[in-house]
């Protein structure tokens, strides 16, 4: 095969399994989504008992065929790929290799195929079968919203886990192993549970002191779950408030008044939000 001929074979690939805009990729990537789900559901069928008990080897010999299958499409993407090692670190090149990956690894070590579920993210590509670019852009505005808020986030979560500790260890105090506190972890354990308004119930304080301090808990747990929301709102209307006005506002400084088309800030060079695509499927 001629340098011309490899090139245009790789072309026509590329088309098949990048492109979206042919008819060939269309039904490739309609094929490729109703092979994942099938897979998918061969996973979950395979968690039953009974299920598994009756049609065990089929089940084992479709999971199979489905990683092969898959395998060879992954080595179709490398090989065709503007850029093999671009895609291959891209998101739905990683999700690609997590989707063949399990199945193999089970070999070594028996129970990890079930971890083959997560192939289900590969339907993510939908979007861009049904032409569903606007929820794209909405997830990228999710994105950049959760990201503005991380330092916030990661504030508040270490709040949350110092008052666990806290709590946790009076409740030890307190309490003690009559109660089922045997240790400050398992007290923890019920900080945890309390707080975040789950509220199992396997293990509660018997002591009026006790049951006072986890009163005060459980009214703190309706602040554990509207901080975070807050947080994350307020981050969401920032961002579509920048996205509308096209400020471009700076995730490093601030600053913000940048130009549409402006891809790093002018005061401190932080590539800016609106110019990156967290989720990008192209080599």
């Amino acid at each position: 095969m001629t340098a011309a001929n490899r090139a245009a074979w790789r072309d026509r690939l590329y088309t098949i399994i990048f492109e979206h805009d042919t008819a060939a990729g269309r039904a490739f990537d309609v094929g490729l989504i109703g092979t994942i789900l099938a897979s998918v559901v061969v996973v979950l069928l395979d968690s039953v008992g009974g299920v598994r008990a009756r049609h065990g080897p089929l089940l084992y010999a479709l999971e199979w065929a489905f990683t092969l299958l898959f395998t060879v499409e992954y080595v179709l993407r490398l090989l065709c790929a503007r850029s093999g090692g671009r895609y291959a670190r891209s998101f739905f090149g990683i999700i690609d290799l997590l989707a063949v990956l399990p199945t193999y690894v089970s070999l070594l070590l028996p129970g990890s195929q079930f971890f083959l579920v997560v192939r289900i993210l590969r339907v993510l590509r939908v979007f861009r079968v049904l032409k569903m670019v606007q929820y794209v852009g909405e997830a990228n505005l999710l994105s950049r919203a959760l990201w503005q808020a991380r330092k916030k986030i990661v504030i508040f979560v270490f709040a949350v886990l110092t008052i666990v500790v806290i709590v946790g260890a009076l409740l030890y105090v307190i309490e003690g192993p009559t109660s089922g506190f045997d240790n400050i972890p398992r007290a923890m354990y019920w900080g945890i549970v309390t707080l975040t308004t789950v509220g199992y119930g396997d293990i509660a304080p018997a002591t009026p002191v006790g049951q006072a301090l986890a009163a005060l808990v459980m009214i703190m747990g309706y602040g554990v779950i509207a901080v975070p929301t807050g947080i994350v709102t307020v981050e969401i209307a920032n961002a579509a408030r920048a996205a509308m006005m096209g400020s471009g506002t700076c995730a490093g400084c601030g600053l913000a008044g940048h130009d549409r088309d402006a891809i790093h800030c002018k005061r401190c060079g932080t590539r800016l939000a609106e110019g990156v695509s967290p989720v990008s499927s192209f080599p």
